[in-house]
């Protein structure tokens, strides 16, 4: 999965690009055969000057396509682009991956407008983008039946589909939540915390990105769920407001939900919970408790860490979807 914080990156630059009137190459690589440094999506914009934003690789693959997108800018004239990293080209840089690297450079890629690559970089709604067989770029229909986008792809070098990010609700502002928090913000989450403690539920330990939610725990929990695909994460400050925080929570419709604590705090807990009722067997085995994989973590830092890792993987299995048309050309999910 490309990150959503990489394309973010692009899609910022080329908007700034657009409004200061600076002439940038576009660079995407559209398919992949084999093994290679980038997947299909990875993007960089290339300046006259040299500069780079974002990264199609990096070592000997990334200076051919900067080479190539330098002289696209003084010519301007966009271009397909097939490489083979093979034994000759990766020698000096170690890129010997064996695969193939099919992408598009687009010159004066600012020209699409600054709302344009804004509106992508913004992502407050899904939307759909695309690269037509004449180099045009431009916006698409985000819904339409599965034969419409299939005519569609037929004319298309590459077509992306850019959606907000998924949400992460996290019940409790202690340690952990200060650790986790911040990181799963980076890691391209949309995070809540929440708690009945103004004092924790502050700015003074959360970044500003952070949306913050203090009151009692029965409001907290009377809130709707985000609209957008939403995990969740619970470490309060006790079992007892686990329990209770769960108790709602796993009847929300989050795609995966993880809870702080041990193996028999969640056999005891869902003991009281099957014989109160309170959920169903297939709402229970939504639950991970222990949360995180096992990375041996003693410290607060590294228990974020292993939290995180697991949501990452949560996320490219039950969110993001990739799939590939003929002759090529991919849509990113």
């Amino acid at each position: 999965m490309l990150t959503e914080q990489m394309r973010n990156i692009v899609f910022q630059a080329l908007a700034e690009a657009a409004r200061a009137g600076e002439p940038v190459a576009l660079g995407i690589i559209s398919g992949v055969k084999g093994s290679s440094p980038q997947k299909v999506g990875a993007k960089a914009l290339f300046y006259s000057d040299g500069r780079i934003k974002g990264t199609m690789g990096g070592g000997c693959l990334e200076a051919e396509i900067q080479q190539r997108a330098i002289q696209a800018l003084r010519t301007g004239q966009a271009e397909k682009f097939e490489l083979l990293l093979d034994h000759d080209f990766g020698w000096d840089d170690g890129l010997i991956c064996g695969g193939k690297v099919f992408g598009v450079i687009l010159p004066n890629a600012q020209n699409a407008g600054e709302e344009f690559w804004r509106d992508l970089a913004e992502r407050k709604i899904r939307r759909r983008w695309s690269v037509q067989k004449d180099f045009r770029i431009g916006g698409m229909d985000p819904g339409g039946a599965s034969e419409k986008r299939s005519a569609e792809a037929a004319d298309q070098l590459y077509q992306e589909t850019i959606t907000p990010p998924c949400a992460l609700w996290i019940a409790g502002a202690g340690h952990v939540s200060q650790a986790v928090a911040p990181l799963a913000h980076q890691l391209d989450f949309s995070v809540t915390v929440f708690d009945d403690r103004p004092a924790l539920a502050s700015h003074q330990f959360f970044p500003e990105e952070i949306s913050l939610r203090a009151d009692v725990w029965e409001r907290l929990l009377n809130l709707p769920p985000p609209e957008v695909p939403s995990f969740a994460l619970i470490v309060t400050r006790g079992h007892r407001h686990d329990a209770l925080v769960l108790r709602d929570w796993i009847h929300k419709p989050f795609l995966f939900l993880g809870m702080i604590g041990s193996s028999r705090k969640a056999r005891t807990i869902f003991e009281h919970f099957r014989e109160e009722e309170i959920a169903t067997e297939e709402e229970m085995k939504r639950v991970a408790c222990p949360v995180g994989i096992k990375i041996r973590s003693q410290s607060v830092q590294e228990i974020a860490v292993s939290i995180m890792a697991q949501f990452i993987d949560k996320r490219a299995e039950l969110v993001y979807e990739r799939t590939a048309s003929p002759a090529g050309k991919f849509e990113l999910v």
